[in-house]
């Protein structure tokens, strides 16, 4: 199963200008290096479908993008009534083809647990979508063994994230095939770079579950300063590094 690294959109810092070709759009010097990105821009704003298209064709073949679900479903409707808001995302996303990768589903850290109608809306959203679906829940309320059980059901993976809001929160729950982290810089969040211990251990955990066989995603999302760029290249070689020396992993 492939291990995909990237950050949360596609700059290229001045600082890292050299790490990437010198000519192309930010986007197609970004795809030179990496193998994934996280587009947060559809959050905000709908996308045309044909710009979709435009950012497919500007990376490689194996190259994947996962969107993040627009707020008006998930901070607004909170998934009640939105079905013509979902079918026009998928419309809209369907552009990228088979590069489109997980649809990042992000709630508000007030939004509970609401019981069925989580599953029908995450079984609604994966028919539309006919492809994965990786869930950011940031209420207590959903990390209950009840809710994991339900996420496994729907082949829905639950994203680890850091810093943590919970415990849990830091690890994947949820559907075990897919393994989605967002990383957002501790203890200044978007703003402090991981430290060369913390992109190892990282490192580390991504061997140990990609060898299980699951499908392991990292998003940087320290980008305020150019940090995500940089921690996501240095993940990328200790990986390498790993892949050289594979005893590293248990150390």
């Amino acid at each position: 199963m492939p291990v995909r690294i990237g950050v949360a959109g596609w700059s290229v810092p001045t600082q890292l200008a050299a790490e990437f070709p010198s000519t192309g759009t930010h986007l197609e010097r970004y795809g030179t290096r990496f193998s994934a990105v996280e587009i947060n821009s559809s959050f905000y704003r709908p996308h045309q479908h044909k710009t979709y298209v435009r950012w497919a064709t500007s990376v490689p073949p194996d190259f994947r993008f996962s969107v993040k679900l627009p707020k008006t479903i998930t901070h607004e409707q909170r998934f009640i009534g939105c079905q013509d808001l979902v079918a026009r995302f998928a419309a809209e996303t369907s552009g990228l083809g088979g590069k489109r990768g997980p649809i990042l589903v992000q709630l508000p850290p007030s939004f509970a647990y609401p019981g069925d109608i989580a599953e029908q809306f995450l079984h609604d959203l994966k028919v539309a979508i006919n492809g994965p679906v990786v869930l950011e829940p940031r209420h207590v309320s959903w990390f209950q063994p009840e809710v994991d059980l339900m996420l496994k059901r729907q082949h829905v993976s639950r994203v680890a994230a850091d810093p943590a809001r919970f415990t849990s929160a830091a690890q994947p729950g949820g559907w075990g095939g897919l393994a989605y982290f967002r990383l957002h810089g501790s203890p200044r969040i978007y703003e402090s770079p991981y430290s060369a211990e913390a992109v190892q251990a990282h490192a580390n955990s991504v061997a140990a579950l990609n060898a299980c066989g699951t499908e392991v995603w990292t998003i940087y999302d320290n980008t305020t300063f150019g940090a995500a760029t940089q921690n996501a290249l240095e993940l990328i070689a200790a990986l390498q590094a790993l892949k050289h020396s594979p005893s590293m992993i248990a150390d």
